[in-house]
């Protein structure tokens, strides 16, 4: 038995505003930033098991704080105990009287608690000597639901409906993991599409895409009109009538201007119109997503839980489902919807455009690829080309493709040095920083 002996939370800011790296209708210069938890044991292996909210700057020291108040709950806790039922230890904080009165089940406490699950789960990949996907594609089926809270989910899935459905994919999960690592997941890149870039930077960058492989690229949409009009009239012309462009609003529009705009941007072929208005109002998506068919609705990277993704499924108000690595409370939060999404037949494409999104969310889709949906067909996973050089194990993105880590754990663990240098608000990168339009200048 080994007990948990440190918990180190850690406020990680990366000045990604000075470049407009990030920009959108809705946040014009964020700076991409992490609360970063470590959770450390006296186990003679060393092994430290690390999780992350991603945030865009300003606030991050709230989410930090968040996580920093669950350490009293883990700190001479039994390692092992916890990893070893880790759906236990998601009720167990989950159901926690305080917190679910500041949710419920939403917020900067929900998703201070998946960085705490996910940094579970990355302690017992390491300690398993597995990358997570692979680790979670092993489990039984029993064991992947009892992961699972199914509580508020089963007039839409039970238990024993998410058992036929794993068990189904059983018998094919080896055939897939061979696959998968033979061909990759598909990738598309949001990286020519930021707002606050001009129209050079924007044909360039999508030159880049066109050469580097990708059959998908998405552009931010909802600043002004004429500028969304000229601006995919570019991306067109540069990538041609082969690659796909889905276009994202970032919640920027009420529904019947939602509707209007996506009428006009319609004859760029759009693969998908992503977060047209609140990410909350789901009859609203349903409104929109009826009105501006055939053009697919994307949206989740704001969901908040298990409970809007099933009610976004029922109402029919989304056709690409987005889930976030860190929006939700964790891995076994984000289990439960992707079963949902596979029941229900919605393909599931993760968001993945903030720091270390890539490196955490690809394991859950290849998971689902292995185990779960079986599929990958319409399926893409996000990639922004920002920031992985901070990670000990950064994502490998090539031919249009993600492929598949190998390193054990969950691949939130970011290197030693980069920590200390974009540590908030001492590290040596805002030491020298002027104050700008993202974080504000050091205290």
């Amino acid at each position: 038995m080994s007990r948990i002996t440190g918990v180190t939370t850690r406020d990680i800011r990366f000045p990604t505003s000075r470049e407009r790296h990030g920009s959108d209708a809705m946040n014009p210069a964020p700076d991409y930033s992490a609360a970063y938890v470590e959770i450390t044991t006296d186990a003679p292996d060393g092994h430290v098991g690390t999780g992350f909210v991603f945030t865009i700057g300003r606030g991050n020291e709230v989410q930090t704080a968040a996580v920093d108040a669950l350490r009293d709950r883990l700190l001479g806790a039994d390692a092992e105990a916890l990893c070893a039922d880790l759906g236990g230890t998601w009720r167990a904080f989950v159901h926690d009287s305080p917190l679910r009165w500041l949710g419920p089940e939403k917020g900067v406490t929900h998703m201070a608690i998946g960085a705490v699950v996910n940094a579970l789960w990355d302690l017992r990949a390491k300690r398993a000597g597995l990358p997570l996907w692979e680790l979670l594609a092993g489990l039984s089926p029993e064991e992947i639901v009892d992961l699972v809270d199914f509580r508020y989910l089963t007039d839409a899935l039970t238990r024993d409906e998410a058992l036929e459905l794993l068990r189904k994919a059983e018998p094919g999960r080896e055939e897939r993991r061979r696959d998968l690592l033979a061909r990759g997941f598909p990738a598309y890149t949001t990286t020519p599409g930021w707002l606050g870039y001009d129209d050079e930077r924007l044909a360039a960058r999508c030159r880049e895409a066109v050469a580097d492989g990708f059959t998908q690229i998405k552009l931010k949409v909802g600043g002004d009109l004429d500028d969304d009009l000229r601006r995919l009239a570019v991306a067109r012309r540069t990538v041609g009538a082969g690659v796909a462009i889905a276009v994202d609003a970032n919640q920027r529009w009420d529904v019947d201007e939602a509707v209007a705009w996506i009428d006009r941007l319609s004859p760029f072929d759009l693969a998908w119109i992503e977060e047209p208005t609140s990410p909350d109002d789901i009859l609203g998506h349903a409104e929109i997503a009826r009105r501006v068919a055939p053009v697919p609705v994307a949206t989740g990277e704001h969901m908040p839980n298990r409970v809007v993704a099933k009610q976004l499924i029922q109402a029919h108000a989304v056709s690409v489902l987005q889930i976030d690595a860190t929006r939700v409370a964790g891995v076994n939060e984000n289990i439960a919807i992707l079963l949902l999404a596979a029941k229900h037949g919605v393909r599931v494409c993760p968001h993945a455009g903030g720091v270390g999104l890539c490196e955490a969310v690809q394991h859950l889709s290849m998971f689902d690829r292995v185990a779960v949906s079986g599929t990958d067909e319409g399926r893409f996973l996000e990639y922004v080309d920002h920031l992985h050089e901070h990670f000990v194990t950064p994502v490998d993105v090539h031919d249009g493709r993600y492929w598949p880590p190998s390193a054990p754990g969950a691949g939130a663990e970011m290197l030693a040095t980069s920590l200390t240098t974009f540590s908030y608000p001492d590290g040596a990168a805002w030491a020298r920083h002027e104050e700008g339009p993202g974080s504000p200048p050091p205290r």
